[in-house]
């Protein structure tokens, strides 16, 4: 299954905000709620989506066309050092408009900082180009117009999206006009005043590739930014205490937030590939990264509805990478991408037919790649993260596993996997439905305040020195159960608008998707299954039953036993993996084939040392041979 990326929603905003810095809060729209009542996140009033979508597309296009190319040059051209200097130089000249927004706020003390700051990096800093300040331990106090204007009681209404800016809303988009006027750059003449679009360039250059990476592996970007920009956006402080109990496995979970690749630019490192699919005739990507020489050829499937770009899946193919693998990154039958290009089911669920297209992408991807480098590849193998993990048990067992036209894995190994699907499914609605337990009157503003805590961790992350703020039970289940009820409103999206079934009762339409999501986001897996999935495959002559069978890994106890070639770690206090379902694991598969570590809970310690080690072991001996 997947773990929605909160902390990521930093990340994107950051490579699309404005030059103001983020402010306060927004003022947000009545969404529906839960059938049960419990509350969704209420995200800014977006009358004008269309509009703002169209924009969105428009910013995308530039930015994946030209600006991420153009950037990759200009990086290549220009070391780091002298980026890091035209940064500072930047900040440093546009000092007069946070020295007047410090007064405008009665910042008396960041005033002086700044000021201090600006000496400095204008004397010793030869200009600004370098940063002696910062060294000196002289405090930041970055203020803008629109910090201002929040300070003076102005809460925003209604989203927008700028031309080449992105997101923003009325008071930010002022904000940012305000902030441009007291630069001092923009009152030289030609070519000095040129100096503003080379500042400007290099931040962008900074963001280029997240940007990019965010976008594509988005189903719905737009979407995406716009929730970022909601709890980004505010200026104000979140409540920060934890007032009830911790579930350490499902704190655990919120973990698989902050896992990346260790090397920032391993994505650059590797390589694209886009094949098509016989059974649909359509295209489809994957991204891979080759050894130097002959070595094994590893395939990563990963969580509910992520992508080939997630951070779990780039962290994972980093380590293999590193330990001697090629490897190639996929997209989840559950994500979009893989929906629409690759299904030949309008509703992933039933397995037999999710680990055939599966496989035939694999394959096709795999002919691709010996063609293109040949003697290249010794043995195949293919590594599931979660939901990706249950369709490589499930693989292992395909009766197609001796025809020669398909994709041959010597090796299947399954990290975090369920046993038990609709276990799963009726603990994402438990979670989804745990802020029932606070008192009515405090719902709303308690799950605003948990992504907005979850959006303030996103910027601790990068400060190490300053604690993360930390989650109760009640807080952690519900941003777990969000994602995952997230992901599902992509599948059904995306689902009914190429096959529409006539259960959603709101109008669907690529370019306002607001309502339709505010319906689909009263769903639930369990809605999923029983309203959705079984008419269509009944339809298919498949019942209901069959389905069922096929979502529990006990019913194929007795041939899973005899896989030699499946090996499988999980976690002992995983949410998805009750005690029962350990147990079983235990009974059927040896201490050589199960690895269990006490922690962890879902995708929390993947990227830990242990657990790292315990993916390469699982495939060791296909290196060796």
């Amino acid at each position: 299954m997947k773990i929605h990326c909160f902390s990521s929603l930093i990340l994107f905003a950051s490579c699309f905000l404005p030059a103001c810095a983020p402010s306060s809060q927004v003022e947000t729209s009545a969404v529906a709620t839960y059938s049960n009542q419990a509350p969704v996140p209420q995200f800014i009033n977006d009358p004008y989506e269309r509009y703002n979508r169209g924009v969105w597309a428009a910013n995308a296009g530039l930015a994946k066309g030209v600006i991420y190319p153009s950037t990759k040059v200009y990086k290549t051209v220009l070391p780091q050092p002298v980026r890091t200097s035209i940064q500072n130089f930047d900040r440093n000249i546009t000092y007069p408009g946070r020295l007047v927004n410090n007064l405008l706020q009665g910042r008396w003390t960041g005033m002086g900082d700044e000021t201090l700051r600006f000496l400095s990096n204008t004397t010793v800093g030869v200009g600004g180009l370098f940063d002696p300040a910062t060294r000196w331990n002289i405090e930041k106090s970055d203020a803008n117009f629109s910090q201002t204007f929040s300070k003076w009681g102005w809460r925003p209404k209604t989203y927008v999206v700028l031309p080449f800016f992105g997101p923003s809303d009325e008071r930010n988009t002022l904000g940012l006009v305000a902030d441009r006027a007291s630069s001092p750059l923009i009152y030289l003449n030609q070519p000095e005043r040129n100096a503003t679009f080379v500042t400007t360039y290099n931040g962008i250059s900074r963001v280029s590739d997240r940007a990019r990476r965010i976008m594509e592996a988005e189903p719905d970007s737009y979407i995406f930014g716009k929730q970022a920009w909601t709890y980004i956006s505010k200026y104000d402080q979140p409540y920060a205490g934890s007032t009830g109990p911790v579930d350490s496995g499902v704190l655990q979970t919120l973990a698989a937030a902050s896992i990346a690749p260790k090397n920032k630019n391993f994505l650059g490192r590797g390589r694209k590939i886009k094949v098509k699919i016989p059974t649909t005739g359509r295209k489809l990507k994957f991204n891979y990264w080759l050894q130097p020489h002959p070595a094994p050829l590893v395939y990563i499937a990963p969580g509910l509805s992520s992508h080939r770009l997630s951070n779990l899946s780039l962290a994972v193919a980093e380590n293999l990478h590193e330990q001697g693998y090629s490897v190639v990154s996929t997209t989840s039958v559950f994500h979009p991408e893989f929906m629409e290009n690759a299904s030949t089911a309008n509703l992933p669920i039933y397995l037999p037919t999710d680990c055939k297209d599966l496989v035939v992408a694999l394959t096709e991807a795999d002919k691709a790649l010996a063609k293109k480098h040949p003697g290249h590849f010794t043995k195949r193998a293919l590594v599931g993260m979660s939901m990706g993990g249950f369709m490589t048990i499930n693989m292992s067992l395909r009766e197609e596993k001796a025809d020669s036209d398909l994709i041959p894995f010597d090796r299947y190994v399954a990290v975090n996997s369920p046993v038990d699907m609709v276990y799963g499914a009726m603990r994402m609605k438990e979670f989804v439905q745990s802020p029932m337990a606070w008192p009515e009157a405090e719902r709303q503003d308690r799950v605003n305040n948990a992504l907005h805590k979850a959006a303030v961790n996103g910027v601790l992350l990068s400060k190490k020195d300053q604690p993360p703020l930390q989650f109760d039970q009640i807080e952690s289940e519900y941003l777990v159960g969000l994602s995952f009820r997230l992901g599902l409103r992509n599948i059904l999206f995306s689902s009914q608008i190429r096959n529409n079934q006539g259960i959603l009762q709101t109008p669907l339409s690529k370019w306002k998707r607001e309502p339709a999501y505010n319906e689909i986001i009263n769903y639930s897996y369990h809605d999923y299954f029983n309203k959705f999935a079984v008419p269509y495959y009944q339809q298919q002559g498949i019942s209901r039953d069959e389905l069922l069978r096929h979502a529990n890994l006990r019913n194929h106890e007795l041939k899973l036993r005899n896989q030699s070639d499946l090996r499988i770690i999980t976690n002992r206090n995983d949410f998805l993996l009750p005690d029962k379902d350990l147990k079983w694991l235990q009974k059927n598969f040896s201490s050589s084939r199960l690895t269990i570590f006490p922690q962890g809970g879902h995708l929390g310690n993947l990227n830990s040392p242990d657990v790292e080690k315990a993916i390469v072991k699982a495939l060791e001996d296909l290196k060796a041979t």
